[in-house]
């Protein structure tokens, strides 16, 4: 049997609370506004700035572009605040080359568009609120995970 410090090396409290979090944000945004708090929403919002593409152009995207704009700049300086102040200040460690996490953001945005949004969603706003198409989009985006991580781990990935 393992431990919980062998999946949770610096403990699993931060996590609980980052859960609570984030339910209780997406909770009270719903509760004040009645809008689901996705972050492929904001991808759309950022990119009909750029391009009058009509896939990026949908009315009930750009009249609602300001608040999902702000959400999704949330998200990022929620990570630096969170980074610089509990996280140690060790900034952020990756491996992995900017661009590739650039064109990787690009890519899986537009797929999060294309499918009709993305974890936090369906995971956090459509699973918790019992809707079916998101608890399969969920069962969906983990299984394609895991066996995608699987996969690249096998040809010598990570």
């Amino acid at each position: 049997m393992t431990s919980l410090a062998q999946w949770f090396p610096t403990g699993w409290e931060p996590f609980l609370l980052g859960g609570i979090f984030i339910g209780l944000g997406v909770s009270l945004l719903f509760a004040l506004t009645g809008l689901i708090g996705g972050i492929s929403t904001a991808y759309t919002a950022v990119w009909s700035l750029v391009t009058r593409h009509p896939f990026f152009q949908h009315e009930k995207f750009v009249s609602t572009r300001n608040w999902r704009l702000m959400y999704g700049l949330g998200l990022i300086l929620g990570a630096v605040v969170f980074t610089y102040t509990l996280g140690h200040g060790q900034g952020f460690v990756t491996k992995v080359p900017l661009w590739q996490l650039f064109v990787g953001g690009i890519i899986g945005g537009f797929g999060a568009r294309m499918g009709g949004g993305c974890t936090s969603g369906h995971g956090i706003c459509g699973v918790g609120s019992g809707q079916l198409p998101s608890i399969l989009a969920v069962i969906i985006f983990l299984s394609t995970a895991i066996v995608t991580a699987h996969v690249v781990r096998s040809l010598g990935g990570f």
